[in-house]
């Protein structure tokens, strides 16, 4: 975080300096929203949130070293009170933004993919210059301006990404962080429960868009007809990918090796290259794609966006995070998060691993479908059958309709199994799962459903490699 006087901080956040608090003191660590996380120099910002309350732990941050903490109510110690500390975090975010004006702010959003696509588009741009991008999904209300806090003197490009669980959302998160680049991947089926449908979330994606200045530029999928359409809803240039010979960011062919690793050609505008990624999936293609249009829009040369793309890895937990086991079974944990479309795509990738092999599917819940939720159950369960997976196992009461699906679809002797949660789910795993099988693991966060994925490895003599957790 760049260095600021808690007299700086309290006019950004227009909050009220109390006695105990010394205005000219410095913060010259981070911001944190985490009294366990504090170390000496740091700012602690107070958020009640569902299951805490950060004013609880105001004396406890205070006496890790925090310079100051910004709190809603008055009390012992260095304070500054506002009226609301979750808009006094984008407060300070933005004024943090403002005032270093050489960093480049590129925004990533869209219906499924955004956390890979920003990992692999911050690892390009670090390659050019300091480059912050967040851990995890800090896509939200408090991720975002935690993220931008981040930023030092040195910093030249910031990559954020951004969520939205309505109207509004990412119009909000562009007036803390203006977007210079705008990126928008897809608009698919997730939160279409909080949405209604996919017209309505192309509205709340396409704000990112609506935010650019007319010195900014739209990255649009071409392939995707909702996102396509965004290209009127913006004052700025437009710069496209996709599979398509019009897109100036072309995927032209994808092969995949045994890992389900792609090799892709890639054209960026006039030049083409093969390069064989270090990630897994025939997804990770399209994303490598929107990423190299993104940061040759900042200005990275394409010869340097290409060398870097092949070094790419995997960042984010629970991800596509691949294991291979003392004993040759493989599980693919991708349990963060899941909906209709990245449910299929970990499928394809689950059968290009098991070529010759046993494959599992363990499913949970694709959370926040609405009306939708049992029909696209149904059909994830068909696809495994369409698709050649060996087994698929529904955890929890929503997957009842997938198992139900691919029984109707072809797995007429046992290939599918419904288990009610995750201690039945454990049991038959460790029964049915022979070593040298592929086994995909995924749900949407809220099903919890990274312990199963743990839990085979355990059973299968722990990752091959102990000092590198067996990922490739």
């Amino acid at each position: 975080m760049i260095e600021l006087s808690v007299n700086e901080v309290a006019n950004a956040v227009r909050g009220t300096i109390t006695p105990g608090s010394r205005g000219e003191s410095h913060v010259v660590g981070d911001c944190q929203i985490d009294s366990r996380k504090v170390r000496p120099g740091d700012l602690f910002i107070a958020i009640r949130g569902e299951n805490h309350d950060g004013h609880d732990h105001i004396a406890a941050a205070l006496a890790a070293g925090a310079v100051v903490a910004i709190s809603e109510v008055d009390g012992e110690g260095a304070r500054i009170v506002v009226t609301d500390t979750v808009a006094a975090l984008g407060d300070l975010a933005q004024h943090v933004l403002a005032t270093h004006g050489d960093v480049t702010v590129l925004a990533v959003t869209g219906s499924s993919g955004k956390t890979s696509t920003k990992d692999i588009l911050g690892q390009i741009l670090e390659s050019a210059g300091s480059t912050v991008w967040p851990e995890g999904s800090f896509n939200n209300e408090l991720g975002l301006p935690l993220t931008v806090l981040r930023i030092d003197a040195q910093t030249r490009y910031l990559v954020l990404e951004m969520g939205a669980r309505g109207q509004g959302h990412i119009a909000a998160l562009c007036t803390i962080a203006p977007p210079d680049i705008g990126l928008v991947l897809n608009v698919g089926s997730a939160h279409v429960g909080e949405f209604g449908t996919k017209e309505r979330t192309a509205i709340a994606k396409g704000e990112l868009i609506e935010a650019l200045s007319v010195d900014g530029t739209a990255v649009l999928n071409s392939d995707d007809q909702y996102v396509a359409a965004m290209a009127a809803r913006t004052r700025a240039p437009v710069r496209t990918f996709g599979s398509g010979t019009d897109a100036a960011v072309q995927v032209m062919d994808v092969l995949l090796d045994e890992l389900a690793r792609p090799t892709v050609t890639l054209r960026i505008d006039s030049e083409v290259r093969t390069i064989k990624l270090l990630l897994h999936g025939e997804h990770q293609a399209i994303n490598a794609a929107a990423a190299a249009a993104a940061a040759t829009a900042a200005g990275v040369p394409t010869s340097a966006v290409f060398e870097a793309l092949a070094h790419v890895h995997p960042q984010s937990r629970w991800r596509m995070e691949v294991t291979e086991t003392a004993d040759s079974t493989t599980v693919v944990n991708d349990a963060y998060n899941a909906n209709p479309e990245s449910m299929t795509a970990a499928l394809r990738a689950l059968v290009a691993m098991g070529r010759k092999k046993t494959t599992w599917a363990v499913l949970g819940e694709m959370r926040e479908l609405g009306d939708d939720s049992i029909l696209a159950h149904d059909d994830i369960g068909r696809q495994a059958v369409r698709l050649g997976v060996d087994h698929l196992i529904g955890v929890g009461a929503a997957t009842r309709p997938m198992v139900l699906g691919a029984a109707s679809e072809g797995y007429y002797g046992g290939e599918a199994h419904f288990s009610p949660d995750i201690a039945d789910a454990r049991d038959y795993l460790s029964k049915h799962v022979s070593a040298g099988d592929v086994v995909l693991v995924k749900a949407s966060r809220a099903g919890g459903l990274e312990v199963l994925a743990a839990d085979v490895i355990a059973g299968h003599g722990g990752p091959l490699d102990e000092s590198t957790g067996g990922s490739t």
